[in-house]
């Protein structure tokens, strides 16, 4: 069943309300906005609330959310009275476990989001390019290519290139894969990232020089190699999200071992089958 909010009625409406009167200056997270049978409503509610929702929600005028949301809040805590002590023992338990996980992913992301500075990403990178650079260099190569439906079609644009044609426009003009709009262009690759015969056909290429008609599985093609290197460490802002997600996981799965070790923990399920995973009827005796 979908939730049932105010919002989602006053947005799909279209409707916008003007912000009550309420002074400016001074507002702090715990400036109450209503009271429901005592149960104060704040703006630090509100600014979650908004937090909260989809993109396009969010992006909305301040005057078009600040009342809905607020009335929102208004009947969900007056639902929320008239309801307490009424949730079946599935609900209980549904809630239970909402909030078991969002309090463990509320400390969790505090924890990998601390874990993240400059210091510790240089560090990270360092080691990283040590462990790079500890591996045998591998060539990488920088190639273009045209690809056609036919060996004829090939050969006459092979023909072109042998009398002084630009391999850039040919491919931009004939080739219909993806790369035609950036003149053929590959960029770099290392070994194994190419189909095999596509790669043999570079491997055995100079610098400058172009091939075919070579037939792959995928049509036939013009290959040119435009340069080629040996492997080396990417630039640090080549890899910095991937080393801030990993710097994050660890540093959340050495606050998870510190948790479970430190906790008194009693496991009492060893004696029971995974077949007791069917038994969701349990939740509704």
């Amino acid at each position: 069943m979908g939730r049932f909010t105010r919002l989602s009625v006053v947005l799909a409406a279209g409707l916008a309300f003007s912000a009550p009167a309420i002074a400016q200056d001074d507002v702090t997270r715990d400036t109450v906005l209503a009271t429901v049978n005592g149960t104060n409503i704040t703006l630090g509610h509100v600014l979650a609330a908004r937090d909260a929702l989809p993109e396009q929600f969010r992006a909305l005028p301040a005057d078009a959310l600040f009342e809905p949301l607020v009335e929102q809040l208004i009947e969900q805590t007056a639902i929320m009275q008239q309801a307490e002590g009424t949730l079946s023992p599935r609900e209980q338990i549904t809630l239970e476990n909402e909030q078991r996980a969002f309090v463990a992913n509320a400390a969790l992301s505090r924890v990998a989001d601390a874990a993240v500075t400059d210091e510790v990403i240089d560090e990270a990178y360092g080691a990283f390019v040590t462990e790079f650079d500890g591996q045998d260099p591998t060539p990488e190569y920088n190639a273009s290519h045209i690809i056609v439906e036919t060996e004829e079609e090939a050969a006459a644009l092979r023909a072109q290139l042998d009398d002084g044609a630009d391999f850039a426009e040919l491919a931009r003009a004939h080739s219909f894969d993806g790369a035609a709009a950036n003149g053929g262009s590959l960029g770099w690759f290392g070994p194994g990232a190419m189909i095999p015969e596509f790669e043999q056909a570079v491997e055995a290429l100079d610098v400058g020089e172009y091939m075919g008609p070579l037939e792959t599985q995928f049509g036939w093609h013009l290959v040119l190699l435009n340069d080629m290197r040996m492997s080396q460490a990417p630039d640090l802002e080549e890899v910095r999200d991937a080393l801030v997600q990993n710097i994050q996981r660890e540093a959340a799965q050495a606050e998870l071992d510190r948790a479970t070790q430190s906790a008194t923990i009693e496991r009492a399920y060893e004696g029971l089958g995974p077949d007791v995973m069917n038994r969701s009827e349990l939740l509704d005796d």
